[in-house]
């Protein structure tokens, strides 16, 4: 068997690594989405695939050992991956010009048996979604390092926060206004820690098309658009003729103002600083109406439309089935076996 030397195994790695970039760039250069992307960039290939190279590498942390591993050669592959494969009509921003517009992504969570699974799904596609800010709010006194471990997995940029329902709604009986504590939380660290950008409520249970991500990045004010199976209408919409709101399909319009699914709006950052003391009721049923009244004054004829004025969907409240908790396992019958790791992730 012969032993490469450490030099050569890293040209051959090397060679691999460029090798993919080239492969990457032709297939992005020769895909449908390129004649937009090359007008918009007055037909000048060079510079853009620089910018997308040096965003792919900048992505990618390289320790003291000099020696280019498997790991590391995979990490930027997935990092040009990012930017070049998802969804048409995705642009990449250059390095120079005005800094890239971030999108807060809030998500409530706690946990369940499906947790886990529902944040690898949901982290599957933001990871093909630049320029993202994940706000991850755990309903739980403490955070728990298991769901820490996990974001931390998925290279995306996370903050992790936690916000417990207070006690005297957990504790009544009937419907409980779930997530709101948690989306409160992350109102407040935005008006902390962000000056511009979008916020979207975007829960681990949905199923999101990635072209929402960039629908809702120019959000000046608050945006909507329709989500799939949704309540008893299967549907939850503004209604659109001629280019103008006119009114909401929904399965529940009540008396709300805003009758929307939480999935449904996104609302800008600067707005939302504006607005001291916009946050989310706790009124189960209400949650959404009672935010959006709380951006007065805003009404619902400054709703910008997107989804190509509410005629494609592209989130759905798919919901996870429910499970039931899983068996105690045998601790000594299991020891030292893979099963008590195993236990560790299944609730």
């Amino acid at each position: 068997m012969v032993t490469l030397s450490v030099s050569l195994q890293m040209r051959i790695l090397w060679t691999l690594v460029m090798g993919t970039l080239f492969v990457l760039l032709v297939q992005y250069q020769t895909s449908s989405v390129w004649p937009q992307q090359q007008a918009q960039m007055n037909s000048r290939v060079d510079p853009f695939a620089e910018d997308l190279v040096a965003i792919a590498l900048s992505k990618v942390e390289i320790g003291d050992d000099t020696t280019v591993s498997k790991e590391m050669l995979l990490g930027i592959t997935r990092q040009i991956a990012r930017y070049v494969v998802y969804s048409s009509g995705c642009s990449v921003s250059p390095i120079s010009g005005p800094p890239p517009i971030t999108l807060y992504i809030i998500t409530p969570t706690y946990r369940r048996p499906e947790q886990v699974a529902d944040l690898t799904r949901m982290a599957q596609t933001l990871m093909l979604v630049r320029d993202i800010h994940w706000l991850v709010i755990e309903d739980a006194k403490s955070k728990s390092p298991q769901l820490n471990a996990l974001l931390q997995s998925f290279g995306i940029k996370f903050t992790h926060l936690i916000a417990p329902m207070p006690s005297r709604y957990k504790n009544t009986r009937g419907a409980k206004p779930k997530g709101v504590a948690n989306r409160n939380r992350a109102l407040n660290w935005i008006r902390e820690n962000a000056n511009e950008g979008v916020a979207y409520f975007a829960d681990d249970d949905n199923t999101y098309d990635v072209r929402l991500f960039n629908e809702i990045r120019d959000t000046q004010r608050v945006s909507m658009w329709p989500v799939g199976l949704c309540t008893k209408t299967g549907l939850s919409t503004p209604i659109v003729r001629n280019g103008s709101l006119i009114g909401f399909y929904d399965g529940w319009i009540a008396n709300r103002k805003f009758p929307v699914d939480m999935a449904g709006f996104a609302f800008s950052v600067n707005f939302l600083k504006k607005r001291p003391h916009a946050k989310m009721p706790y009124k189960p049923g209400y949650e959404e109406d009672g935010f959006l009244r709380s951006l007065s004054p805003f009404e619902p004829r400054e709703i910008e439309l997107k989804a190509d004025n509410c005629t494609k969907i592209l989130v759905w409240h798919t919901q996870t089935k429910k499970n039931e908790p899983s068996l105690k396992v045998n601790v000594e019958k299991y020891n030292n076996t893979n099963i008590l790791e195993l236990k560790k992730i299944i609730v």
